[in-house]
């Protein structure tokens, strides 16, 4: 019992003897008393506690496709596939594919040729200095000779767009 009076008079000592009374105005909580006429203003503070959505942890900005699909930009073009000639590649009749002109046509590429005056989409095979353009249907491959002056690469597919 003497402990006990003990901590009790030190507090007495320490804390002053003054009586606190919770005022509305400083009340911490929402003002919410049941009208619609509640507005955020009517809330003076507020006491957020607790813990966010799990998918804010990875919220990040979103895809910008120009950023992802597209290296040099002044060299790129979108074009409409109007043939079914690489569907074996997965690029069907309707597809739209980004055309990049600055890339250099390689073995196994599939690049857009012009060649007599069209535009071909096919896929880029140079052995021994012979150049051969193949479909993956059933189309023959295409012998393009040194001498031809028809044929030109007009640019290297380097993405496929299409719906499911």
């Amino acid at each position: 019992m003497v402990a006990n009076n003990f901590s009790v008079n030190l507090l007495n000592i320490l804390v002053p003897n003054q009586t606190f009374f919770m005022q509305n105005d400083q009340f911490y909580s929402s003002s919410y008393n049941g009208t619609k006429a509640f507005s955020q203003h009517d809330v003076r503070t507020a006491n957020a506690t607790g813990f966010g959505a799990a998918a804010d942890d990875y919220m990040e900005r979103g895809i910008d496709l120009n950023e992802e699909l597209i290296r040099n930009k002044p060299a790129t073009f979108f074009m409409r596939i109007s043939s079914d000639a690489m569907k074996g590649s997965g690029i069907y009749k309707g597809d739209v594919v980004i055309v990049d002109r600055s890339l250099k046509a390689s073995n196994g590429r599939v690049i857009i040729a012009t060649f007599g005056g069209e535009m071909l989409i096919r896929r880029f095979e140079k052995i021994n200095n012979k150049v051969r353009l193949l479909a993956d249907d059933t189309l023959s491959p295409i012998e393009v000779d040194s001498s031809c002056e028809n044929f030109g690469v007009w640019g290297v597919v380097t993405y496929v767009i299409h719906k499911p």
